[in-house]
């Protein structure tokens, strides 16, 4: 490289001789009016040719030190980012030992070098929610927020921190501005569901739950999802009815009986708005039809109550006693004849059917109970003591419990919806003890 800038060098020197030989007059330059000089024209060649390389040789200059600044803030940055790391992965150490103080100790280092360090921000905000501090953390989410308005963790965590501190609305709006980011993120989605859920807005729950349905990715999702809108749909019957919008109430169960027959609380449901309608004797024979489809004896206690509040027991007796016709080992039913003879009066009649039925080794835990009741009317106090004694030890009391089948647990009331794992139509009759005491 540098023999060739001699070589042109050299050749420009020629070039420049030989002009300057056949070029001997001088040039006459006007600088100003009165300043006027003349100069050959090999000297205003070489003037040009030092004011160009200088021009060249600032322009060099200029470019090479902005290459400097930039290269040594670079490597400045890439220095103050090598050890913001450091220190954002000693944190997380911390953090996965449980040792906060550390971990904050860390991440407030980090903020000193980049104040606008995101994560360090959100760490530092986890950790104050962590200890209860909820409006340090929300200070630390928000100006998080603030570097990046489209950061869903950030978004995510102010959410959490409004519904921790009872400020549901506030939730909701966040919720929503996750959403409007990312319409089909499925966390959004279920936290709106949760508030809505918690307000009792069951009109806009079934209608964000077939949104939810239709993003879940698994069959097993799918199908859970599927059970979850028809409890809303009941909800939302069952909230119509309380409110005495008996048409939206009937339309939602019916809905719902369409889709699954075997879902009892819709059963239920419609039988009361039928009641609601003054139409005691079409809900009779809506429960009697409706127990002969999904022979369920929720349905068939229900109507038991209805007919013995109507005075008519008679009309159930019967029920029962041509089911058993057609089927004399259901040891179930007999149990449930047995409890509304007892229930009415017949003692000797109610003996008699709970003797068959103990004899039949279906001893249910109540059985027992209104055995030794029985053995006390007939003044048999021994055999009493020994039925009671079942009884004890089965540690159950005389009324009949509800159980769900889900999760086990036990109620004397009965509900749509089990409390304890929030599933729906999920309640039956506790016969075999199987209910968590």
């Amino acid at each position: 490289m540098g023999k060739l800038a001699i070589l042109i060098f050299v050749l420009f020197l020629a070039v420049l001789g030989y002009f300057a030989i056949l070029n001997k007059e001088p040039i006459t330059i006007t600088v100003t009016p009165k300043n006027i000089y003349e100069i050959p024209k090999i000297a205003l060649i070489l003037l040009s040719s030092a004011v160009g390389a200088l021009a060249m040789l600032l322009v060099f200059m200029i470019r090479d030190t902005r290459r400097f600044i930039e290269n040594w803030q670079y490597q400045r940055k890439q220095k103050k980012e090598a050890k913001a790391q450091d220190l954002y992965s000693k944190a997380l150490n911390a953090l996965f030992a449980q040792e906060e103080e550390e971990a904050k100790d860390a991440l407030e280092s980090i903020l000193v070098e980049e104040p606008e360090h995101l994560d360090a921000l959100l760490r530092l905000g986890d950790i104050a929610a962590s200890e209860e501090n909820y409006q340090k953390a929300l200070t630390y989410y928000q100006k998080a927020l603030s570097l990046n308005p489209q950061n869903l963790e950030a978004l995510f965590s102010i959410e959490k921190i409004m519904e921790t501190t009872g400020r549901w609305a506030d939730a909701l709006n966040y919720v929503e501005e996750v959403l409007d980011i990312d319409p089909d993120n499925l966390t959004a989605l279920y936290r709106k569901r949760a508030i809505l859920e918690r307000d009792d807005k069951w009109d806009e729950l079934v209608y964000l739950q077939k949104t939810i349905l239709k993003h879940e990715h698994t069959a097993r999702d799918r199908q859970r999802e599927q059970m979850n809108l028809l409890g809303y749909k009941y909800e939302y019957g069952r909230h119509s009815l309380e409110n005495g919008e008996l048409e939206k109430a009937k339309k939602a169960f019916r809905t719902l009986l369409r889709i699954d027959r075997n879902f009892i609380p819709a059963y239920l449901g419609l039988a009361e708005v039928i009641l609601g309608e003054g139409e005691s004797e079409d809900a009779v024979n809506f429960l009697e039809k409706s127990y002969e489809q999904a022979s369920s004896m929720i349905i068939l206690a229900r109507l038991e109550d209805l007919l013995i509040s109507l005075g008519e027991p008679s009309r159930l007796i019967r029920l029962y006693k041509n089911h058993l016709s057609k089927n004399p080992q259901n040891y179930i039913l007999r149990f449930f004849l047995g409890k509304l003879y007892y229930r009415l009066e017949m003692i000797d009649d109610a003996f008699e059917t709970f003797t068959y039925v103990n004899a039949g080794a279906a001893a249910y835990p109540e059985l027992h109970q209104l055995l030794g009741n029985l053995y006390l009317r007939r003044n048999q106090c021994e055999r009493a003591v020994e039925e009671f004694k079942k009884a004890i030890d089965m540690k159950k009391a005389f009324r009949l419990p509800y159980c769900c089948s889900t999760c086990g647990y036990s109620s004397q009331e009965w509900s749509g919806r089990c409390p304890s794992c929030n599933n729906w139509s999920t309640y039956q009759f506790n016969l075999y003890g199987t209910c968590k005491v």
